[in-house]
């Protein structure tokens, strides 16, 4: 696997947890909602996973980077 798509799936599983932590409250609401069936599931994270598209690749990469550091540093103190 290249490191691109390594990246971008890093990318991508970083960005749907930030995303669902930001806008927890509405998407209980959304999944609480008498029309939200089961399949809805599926559509909602293609959905979120589609925000990765306004992000380069070369900001995919800093910004996973940064993450790395912020957490290196959190777990030496």
């Amino acid at each position: 696997m290249s490191t691109k798509n390594t990246t971008s799936q890093e990318f991508t599983s970083y960005y749907l947890q930030q995303s669902t932590k930001e806008f927890a409250e509405d998407l209980d609401k959304v999944r609480s909602a008498d029309d939200f069936k089961g399949d809805a599931v599926a559509m909602l994270v293609k959905s979120l996973q589609q925000g990765t598209t306004l992000f380069s690749a070369v900001d995919q990469k800093r910004i996973l980077e940064a993450k790395k550091t912020e957490d290196s540093e959190e777990n030496s103190d």
